[in-house]
């Protein structure tokens, strides 16, 4: 995969309408897409906007232990989150997702976040996907997929309640894990939020 599509940008329209249908304030549905991927879905080479975890490709290639030995050898896998940086910018991050498909295509997709909503690979189910396969190429064809896949999510993980009464740390405990409070994730939603509002 070569990561590139049609590459659709949304509309504020898009974004009002895919909010009022899972019951969202237009400006709490925006603060989630300005924190996630500073309200952009693809990057200068029209790519979706997308972070290699290393630490869960290391969890999908548990039962593959030549590739996790490989993939660990090569720096793309780690048991722990934070172990190194991330890299600085979209194309070292795609090269990340080159090397570790060139290891295990679906592992590699599984592991990153993609779009607007920087939705993880292994939750393409919840984000209305047959496949993570689906979810990508649904993410390189337009906006208006991220966001929709940004709202089956949000309902599926039951965080769409919370974002309408914008309970921003169970929003951010729920998207981004418990580890949330580390890099402020709930203040920056919040934040977000107040500047939209």
């Amino acid at each position: 995969m070569n990561f590139i599509g049609s590459a659709t940008p949304s509309s504020l329209a898009d974004i009002e309408a895919i909010a009022a249908e899972i019951g969202v304030p237009f400006a709490a549905f925006r603060a989630v897409i300005q924190v996630e991927a500073g309200g952009k879905g693809y990057d200068k080479s029209n790519r979706p906007k997308a972070l290699f975890e290393r630490h869960h490709f290391y969890k999908h290639l548990k039962d593959t232990p030549e590739k996790l030995e490989v993939a660990v050898s090569e720096g793309l896998a780690y048991p722990k989150w934070g172990t190194t940086p991330y890299p600085k910018g979209s194309d070292a991050v795609y090269e990340e997702i080159r090397r570790a498909c060139d290891i295990e295509e679906e592992a590699a997709l599984l592991s990153t976040s993609w779009g607007l909503p920087q939705i993880m690979g292994s939750n393409y189910k919840m984000a209305g996907c047959s496949s993570v396969r689906e979810l990508v190429e649904q993410s390189m064809e337009s906006e208006a997929n991220q966001l929709r896949q940004m709202a089956n999510f949000l309902k599926s993980a039951g965080l769409a309640d919370d974002l309408a009464e914008l309970n921003w740390a169970a929003v951010a405990r729920g998207y981004n894990g418990p580890q949330y409070a580390v890099n402020k994730y709930d203040e920056k939603l919040a934040a977000a939020y107040e500047a939209f509002a």
